[in-house]
């Protein structure tokens, strides 16, 4: 059977080498594509709009990925610049591990190359999908014929990557960090949030770039028709090279456009009265958090934030205070409460959640957020539910791996998918922990299927854990594409950065520094109205993606090469046959 990939074969190879299993491509050529991975990490924030970067890089991947000559080597360059990317963007984990978790250096550095290693499957999942959903026969010739990308190949490897995102972001409880959607945030694609969530946006970047590279490719490319047919059918070919890229083009520049239009159609509308809101960052130090004096310290320098001044809501990050929220101090209690009653200030703090059971023992630990309204005794819990592995629980058979690090926090119970909001005035809010905002499925499931829609979102989270890393800037991206997903603001108090306010636009309205103690003073409008993405999440991208590739599987060229040969074979046997027969 013939590979599925149309490419040129490397000089002194033979269409029979490569068909036995000869090397068809240097090993530059994955070296190359790893270096564009780690490359596309600087697409990602802080790098400011660098979702043009993150365009230009998908477009030489694309072309690159085209020189495979079957699905294994497809499947191996896609490797490459997975796992060049994500070396090169998570490498914060490594502090997190040793810095903080006390994991011996070589240790906790083998740990993030095998996790790369891991996340990097997935994009050599969607290259492989892509060869065998879109690739052309070989040509069967040992010349130096480039390949010649077509309309289904595009479109194929478009869904093929958002696939793959899309289950990198779902196994083993979802890691969909360096997403490429996310660094689109301040790009050309930002407008396609609202529609089809950050997968959606990543599947408008590869479709573009992949069509920017078939552009390229037939109207730079040379044919063998050029050196057969002298200067005129140079000429000749020159200009239906050029003919035949036009199209691709125009619609590369037609989705770009569409991406730079669409923020500006209103897909919400605001809703009840404006919130002034304090958002708190503490600076407590990680290494300080759960000792002794560190949590007596936090209490006390939290109080006092929170009675400062008062405001319609107030926030502190998670676990602001590190204790048992039935071992609250009750100074705090009393405190937070006097103020909250004679001010009308709403207060959410970070605190861990538990049941102590008649025995008198704590089960079921939570990394949870309290919520006190003024003038009642009601008090609003949330309970985290998408949890960290490693961190608030350990995968079966990594019990050895936790024990490798001094992580003070062991398994934590997980609260309920969809939660009711806390609600500060008439406004409604949504709330989620840490890392639960990088799961934009999640947070829109929350504002559809609440019966109450929350108008705001709010993030409270710890970053300490990574230290003065790109993992500060790259989680606000993050927090950028949810507002941009479900037409909402977003809200985030976090203990050492980056605390923001993101309006329903995605725009960072105000910020503080980080590693900086402070508190952030903002004016908040809330939202109502659900976006096509708040309607039907990951479906889109999901049902688009399948069908293109079972239509590409079942229809494209390799395909229908293949049946052509048999066909060709079988009539030529026939013929042959018959021949013999009146020779006969």
């Amino acid at each position: 059977m013939a590979d599925p990939i149309s490419s040129r074969l490397r000089r002194g190879v033979t269409p029979d080498e490569a068909a036995a299993g000869g090397r068809t491509l240097p090993r530059w050529h994955y070296l190359a594509a790893l270096a564009a991975g780690a490359f596309n990490t600087l697409s990602f924030a802080p790098t400011p709009h660098g979702g043009w970067l993150g365009l230009a890089i998908f477009v030489f991947f694309y072309a690159w990925l085209t020189r495979a000559t079957g699905w294994k080597s497809a499947a191996l360059t896609g490797f490459a610049f997975g796992f060049g990317n994500f070396v090169t963007g998570v490498w914060w984990l490594y502090v997190s591990m040793h810095d903080y978790g006390g994991m011996p250096a070589p240790l906790a550095g083998a740990a993030l190359v095998l996790f790369s290693m891991y996340l990097a499957l997935y994009p050599a999942f969607a290259a492989g999908v892509w060869s065998f959903c879109a690739g052309h026969a070989r040509n069967g010739k040992a010349d130096d014929t480039p390949f010649s990308p077509t309309w289904h190949g595009a479109f194929a490897f478009a869904s093929a990557w958002a696939l793959g995102e899309w289950l990198r972001g779902t196994v083993f409880t979802g890691f969909p960090w360096l997403a490429s959607g996310y660094a689109q945030v301040d790009g050309p694609f930002a407008g396609f949030a609202p529609l089809a969530g950050v997968y959606g946006v990543g599947w408008v970047l590869a479709l573009t770039a992949a069509l920017i590279a078939q552009a390229l490719l037939r109207a730079f490319g040379k044919s063998s028709a050029t050196a057969a047919g002298g200067a005129s059918g140079a000429r000749g070919t020159r200009q239906s090279s050029i003919a035949r890229s036009a199209a691709p083009a125009i619609i590369a520049v037609a989705l770009i456009a569409a991406g730079l239009l669409l923020p500006l159609v209103s897909w919400t509308q605001p809703a009840n009265a404006t919130l002034n809101v304090r958002l708190l960052q503490g600076n407590v130090k990680q290494e300080m958090k759960f000792e002794q004096a560190g949590v007596n310290a936090a209490i006390n320098e939290y109080q006092q934030m929170i009675t400062a001044k008062p405001a319609d809501l107030i926030v502190t990050p998670e676990t602001a205070i590190p204790v048992l929220a039935q071992d609250v101090p009750n100074a705090f209690a009393v405190a937070i409460r006097q103020f909250a009653d004679s001010t009308g200030t709403s207060i959410l703090f970070g605190a861990i959640g538990g049941e102590i059971t008649p025995e008198g023992r704590v089960v079921n630990y939570t990394n949870s957020l309290f919520g006190i309204t003024p003038n009642t005794n009601n008090v609003y819990r949330y309970d985290k539910h998408h949890l960290v592995p490693f961190g608030e629980f350990v995968p079966w058979g990594f019990r050895w791996f936790v024990n490798l690090m001094s992580i003070p926090l062991g398994d934590f119970a997980r609260g309920a998918p969809v939660q009711k909001p806390f609600t500060v005035h008439n406004q409604p809010v949504s709330v989620d922990i840490c890392y639960e905002d990088i799961f934009g499925e999640e947070i829109a499931r929350t504002v559809r299927e609440n019966a109450t829609p929350a108008g705001v979102l709010i993030n409270s989270t710890n970053l300490a854990w990574f230290g003065n890393t790109i993992a500060l800037d790259q989680h606000l991206q993050i927090a950028r594409m949810r507002s941009l997903e479900t037409g909402r603001p977003m809200l985030r108090a976090t203990n050492t950065g980056t605390t923001a306010a993101i309006d329903a636009r995605g725009n960072v309205i105000a910020r503080l520094p980080p590693f900086t103690q402070g508190s952030l003073d903002v004016t908040i409008q809330g939202t109502t109205g659900n976006t096509p993405y708040v309607t039907s999440g990951n479906n889109t991208v999901l049902a688009v993606s399948l069908l293109l590739l079972a239509f590409g599987f079942a229809f494209g060229p390799s395909r229908v090469d293949r049946n052509g040969r048999k066909a060709a074979g079988d009539a030529k046997h026939a013929d042959q046959n018959s021949n013999g027969d009146s020779v006969r």
